[in-house]
């Protein structure tokens, strides 16, 4: 081609790139509808910036919310849709657990690493821990009594919920993001992004006692099935699905998905997985078989909307979608259908 000639073809070509990037970043289909049916939307008015996780007390219809941005504990009542309390002075709360034998909230601070007890009726200061820095996510296992929390650059602390102290740390190679109970088989399964790794911990002996490599970059969300001995991974970079044998962390299936995943839940009744990106869809993937999956849903929240919480008893989907321009925060109640 002589110069003329090339700048007709880039003259067509930038449009025709631009269109594609348009329709292909932003005009993604909304479809699978039907999945999720949308009950309500509880607007946060008075919350700004970054929502980090969420949990429930199932019993007393209440949900805690860590309105990191905000440096407070929002509690929801699901039944009327309105905030029924807010706990602030909090320094970027992060992880939230609920603690239904003693009626209590145990917060995770990421900014001073201080973790705090409340009563969950008076909302009343009943203990806290200091963990140094970067509290993160937190599991609670009610058989053992044990409040796991994710911290620093790289430990894993228990914690006794009946005594409100520290017994264990667990060491890793740098700060863990998501991490799973396996009950069935006595392990932990942890996300550690910047080491490119997934630690595999011990229960009994609370220790890692091996490690997986990422196939792919920032292993942020986890869920797990513990029935069939399946670890699902969501990554950032690129944006997929991962699917992992237990006993030897053996990539046996992966799926593109939504970008900018924060959280992960696999519906061992439907079978069903249920994703959140801030990129502002809902994914949610059907086993078909030979652990295999398809994608049976793309749904539009918000941009930013990363955080949820799949109720499985309550067939409720929640999915926190933090202030954005005139828009304020937001949590988006859904019906999940079979």
């Amino acid at each position: 081609m002589n110069e003329g000639t090339n700048m007709k073809y880039c003259i067509i070509l930038i449009p025709v790139l631009l269109c594609n990037c348009f329709w292909s970043c932003k005009g993604q289909s909304n479809f699978g509808t039907n999945l999720l049916q949308k009950e309500k939307e509880i607007p946060l008015e008075k919350v700004n910036g970054r929502i980090d996780h969420m949990d429930v007390d199932i019993k007393g219809r209440k949900l805690f919310v860590a309105a990191l941005g905000n440096n407070s504990l929002e509690v929801i009542d699901l039944r009327s849709g309105k905030t029924l309390h807010s706990i602030t002075g909090l320094d970027e709360p992060q992880g939230i657990g609920y603690i239904p034998e003693h009626n209590e909230i145990f917060v995770a601070n990421g900014g001073n690493g201080n973790c705090y007890f409340y009563n969950a009726q008076t909302f009343e200061q009943t203990g806290s821990i200091n963990l140094g820095s970067d509290a993160d996510d937190v599991r609670y296992d009610s058989v053992e009594r044990k409040i796991y929390v994710g911290y620093g650059n790289g430990g894993i602390a228990v914690i006794n919920a009946d005594t409100h102290t520290k017994t264990v740390e667990i060491s890793l190679p740098g700060h863990p993001e998501s991490f799973q109970l396996d009950k069935i088989a006595n392990q932990m399964y942890v996300n550690v992004p910047d080491a490119k790794i997934i630690a595999v911990i011990d229960l009994k002996q609370l220790k890692v006692i091996t490690k997986w490599k990422t196939n792919a970059g920032a292993n942020f969300p986890m869920a797990v099935d513990e029935v069939q001995g399946r670890v699902f991974i969501g990554y950032r970079h690129p944006p997929e699905l991962s699917v992992l044998e237990r006993k030897t962390g053996r990539e046996i299936y992966k799926i593109p998905m939504s970008g900018d995943s924060d959280d992960v839940y696999y519906d061992a009744q439907t079978k069903k997985i249920y994703e959140s990106g801030g990129q502002g869809y809902i994914n949610i993937f059907q086993e078909q078989n030979s652990n295999a999956f398809i994608q049976v849903a793309n749904i539009q929240t918000r941009s930013g909307a990363r955080t949820s919480l799949l109720v499985s008893s309550l067939n409720l989907y929640i999915v926190a979608a933090r202030a954005e321009g005139n828009q304020p925060a937001s949590l988006f109640i859904y019906r999940t259908t079979q």
